[in-house]
This record gives C-alpha cells, sequence and structure tokens, in this order.
C-alpha cells in the first residue's frame, strides 16, 4: 500500500512540474504522458525560407478542388468566375512531433510556415476572401503533413469556339502552377485523381450544363525552367431551349407572317407593303439584339448568325417577291389597255382600210373585228413578207439581234402575274422546311 501510494505521489509531481522535468527542445524525450505542443514549440528554430527537405529532393504536394459555384461565364470576355475551395497536402519533417493527433492553427499564422507558391497561370482577376477573417485553414498532423486549405475567387481565362453558338460545347480549364519552384524542388499530384475534384456534377448554372471533367498532370515549360502543373479539364454545353424560345421561335414566326402577303390581293398595295416593311425592320432589331451579348469579331461566324441571316433572306424574298408581282400586274394592265384602244380603233376605222400600226412586246393575238378589216390586215401581212424574202439575208444584222432580243425579253413576259402569288405559297415553305432541316442538321449532329 506504501509503494502505491509514493507511485502517486510521483504522477501528480509530473503533472504539476512537467516543465522542468522534461526538456521542451528534446522532440525524443517526448512521451504520451505529456500535453500537446504549442505553435510555439514547433517553430523553434524553424526556418520558413527554406522549403521542407531542402538539399534532399523535391516535396510532393498533393493537390484537391471543391468548385463552390461558377458565378458568371462571359462570351464577350472569354473568361469564367469560379469560388473554390483549394486543399494542398506536403509533409514537412521539421514539424513531426509525437503523438496522433493533429494541430490546428489560426490561419493568420501562416506566414509563420513555408507554403507552396501555388498560382492560377489563366487568372485574370482573384482575391482571398476575408470575412470575417481570411478564409486560411492549417492543420498539422503529428507525422508532420500540412494541411493548408483557403477559399479564392478568381476569373479565369477561357479560350471559347463561338461557331455554333448557341449549340455550342465549350472546354474550360482550371490550371495550378508551381511560380518560383521547378521540378527539381517541388512534384504536383492530385491527391485522389478525378475524385480530387468536387463540386463540378452538382453545379447549377443559367445557361450551361457542365457534360464531363477530369484531371491531368503535366509540366510548364518556360525560359526559366520545366515547372509543375495541375489541369482540371471540364466541358460546358449550352442550355439551348432558351435560344429557342428568345430569337429561333421570334423569328420563324416573322418568315411565316410575311408569307401571309402571298394571300392578300395584289390591288391591296397598302397591306402588302406593310407586312413587308414590317417584318424586315422587326428581323433587322431582331438580329442587333441577339449580337449585344456577343463578342464583335468578325472570325465568328456563329450558327445564330446564319439562321437569322436565312430568316431575314426569305423576309426580303417575300417584299421582293411583292414587287415583281405588282411591276408585272401594271404591265399586264398597260398591255391590255393597248389591245383594248387597239380594237377601238379598229372599229373605228372599219371600211377605211388603215389600220394604225401599234408595236408591242406581247406576242400577237387574234384580233376579232369585221371581215373589211381583215382584208387589209392580210393583204399588208402577205406584202411585208413577200418584201422580206426579196432582202438579202445579212447574217447576224440588225433583225436578227431585234428577233433575239424580243425572244430574250418574251421569257420574262408573265401572262398571269396571279400565278406568281400562287407559286410562292408553295416555293416558299417548301424552301424554308429545306432549309431549316440542313441547318439543324449540320448544327446539332455535325
Amino acid at each position: 500500500m506504501t509503494v502505491q501510494l509514493q507511485e502517486l505521489l510521483v504522477f501528480c509531481l509530473t503533472v504539476t512540474q512537467g516543465g522542468c522535468m522534461f526538456p521542451s527542445n528534446h522532440w525524443g524525450e517526448w512521451n504520451d504522458s505529456q500535453l500537446q505542443p504549442t505553435i510555439q514549440r514547433l517553430m523553434k528554430g524553424y526556418n520558413r525560407y527554406l522549403r521542407p527537405n531542402f538539399n534532399e529532393g523535391p516535396v510532393e504536394i498533393g493537390m484537391s478542388l471543391d468548385i463552390a459555384s461558377i458565378d458568371a461565364i462571359s462570351e464577350i470576355n472569354m473568361d469564367y468566375t469560379a469560388t473554390i475551395f483549394l486543399r494542398q497536402r506536403w509533409r514537412d519533417s521539421r514539424l513531426v512531433f509525437p503523438g496522433n493527433e493533429s494541430v490546428s492553427v489560426d490561419g493568420r499564422l501562416v506566414s509563420l510556415l513555408w507554403i507552396p507558391d501555388t498560382f492560377i497561370p489563366d487568372s485574370k482577376r482573384s482575391f482571398l476572401h476575408d470575412v470575417t477573417v481570411e478564409n486560411r485553414l492549417i492543420r498539422i498532423f503529428s507525422n508532420g503533413t500540412v494541411l493548408y486549405a483557403l477559399r479564392i475567387t478568381a476569373t479565369i481565362a477561357c479560350n471559347m469556339d463561338l461557331t455554333k453558338y448557341p449549340m455550342d460545347k465549350q472546354v474550360c480549364t482550371l490550371q495550378l502552377e508551381s511560380w518560383g519552384y521547378n521540378i527539381q524542388d517541388v512534384v504536383f499530384y492530385w491527391t485522389r485523381g478525378n475524385d480530387s475534384v468536387k463540386g463540378l456534377d452538382t453545379l447549377r448554372l443559367a445557361q450551361y450544363s457542365v457534360e464531363s471533367f477530369y484531371t491531368s498532370v503535366s509540366e510548364a515549360v518556360y525560359e526559366t525552367g520545366r515547372y509543375p502543373k495541375l489541369v482540371l479539364h471540364f466541358s460546358l454545353r449550352r442550355n439551348v431551349l432558351f435560344f429557342i424560345l428568345e430569337t429561333y421561335v421570334p423569328s420563324t414566326l416573322l418568315v411565316v407572317l410575311s408569307w401571309v402577303s402571298f394571300w392578300i390581293s395584289q390591288s391591296s398595295v397598302p397591306a402588302r407593303t406593310c407586312i413587308g416593311v414590317t417584318t424586315v425592320l422587326t428581323m433587322t432589331t431582331l438580329m442587333m439584339g441577339a449580337r449585344t451579348s456577343l463578342p464583335n469579331a468578325n472570325c465568328f461566324i456563329k450558327a445564330i448568325d446564319v439562321y437569322l441571316g436565312i430568316c431575314f433572306t426569305f423576309i426580303f424574298g417575300a417584299l421582293l417577291e411583292y414587287a415583281c408581282a405588282h411591276f408585272y400586274t401594271m404591265q399586264h394592265q398597260t398591255l391590255d389597255d393597248l389591245h383594248r384602244e387597239l380594237l377601238r380603233e379598229l372599229c373605228d376605222s372599219n371600211g377605211n382600210g388603215s389600220i394604225p400600226i401599234v408595236s408591242s412586246s406581247q406576242p400577237s393575238q387574234p384580233v376579232e373585228a369585221g371581215s373589211t378589216a381583215e382584208e387589209p390586215v392580210n393583204s399588208d401581212i402577205k406584202d411585208h413578207a413577200a418584201s422580206k424574202e426579196k432582202v438579202p439575208s445579212q447574217g447576224c444584222g440588225l433583225s436578227s439581234v431585234k428577233d433575239a432580243s424580243r425572244r430574250a425579253a418574251s421569257v420574262f413576259i408573265v401572262e398571269n402575274p396571279h400565278n406568281i402569288d400562287r407559286h410562292a405559297r408553295t416555293l416558299f415553305p417548301t424552301a424554308f422546311l429545306c432549309v431549316n432541316i440542313l441547318y439543324w442538321l449540320y448544327y446539332l449532329f455535325l
């Protein structure tokens, strides 16, 4: 009993006088019965300007990412803004301490430790969150492993190919490199491969959906040397439903509206002109609005520009169709008036033996008149034909040129101008349907 009492007294003295019995500057003399080491003891003799394993080999740094959000993707600036949690792990033998637990250090004491000089090479703007304090985390494990985590918001460049906009798919990257330490000093690796990146599969974006992502390890080669680099590749596909409702459907309806004029009488000039001009101006406004959110680069002929150009062509074609139909209608009315005037003069000159000659590009039609009027006409025609036979042939003379010009002009003469509208009712919708099929097959499947 006396021996047990003596052992208990020795234990109490050990607890109360631990600082005197176990010097703090000798790590090998520590045991599990002591209190956990403090940051002051760990930092004693520590040089933060020298990397771990100095002159012994490169430091292996494992990284992992949590994508908290992708706030904005800009086609004009060709970049995206993301908030990420970056975690880095490495082993520093100078920070080994006894036990199996870890020590969490205040983030403001990061200046006391050596940390990697990791940076994002494609970053345009970035900042570290500091509300309510700087969002840093430092955790030191007993085997010397250091976990360093921080929360960053960065605007990162992403080269985009907008030729299939808005049916496009963009592949963006997030690169991590070492600024000053080359591959002889530092080696980067993903801690768990593709599983090192979390959060991308659960993101909900306004215009995009994340299709896939993968990680890779490579090297960055510069004039100053070769540096370790980690790359996260992720593919974004644009949601086309928004653009279908905002641009494609209105432009298609404008084309259909321009076809309404084909069913309006050609004599209703204000109605048909109003429809044509209104649809052209509305389509122009729609085209200008669709380009406001896109870069003004001539090298990008986007899919939406092609479709709007097709719709504008059909709308403008419908306006030109009425112009042609109205022109041939007026021409046909002029010829009819000319024929009626000729018949009136024939009737007035019945029996006088003189017939006024009226030239016309319209092919000669039989004229119904009295027998007294027909005989002089026939006799004049016979005399004219006989005189032609007496004139020697001159090859490509003036008469042959005039005949050829008359035949060429007769090709462009429409006997019934109302057939123009009748054919347009079938031709325009059929052509627009065929062009749409080719358009969507090319941009969706090629």
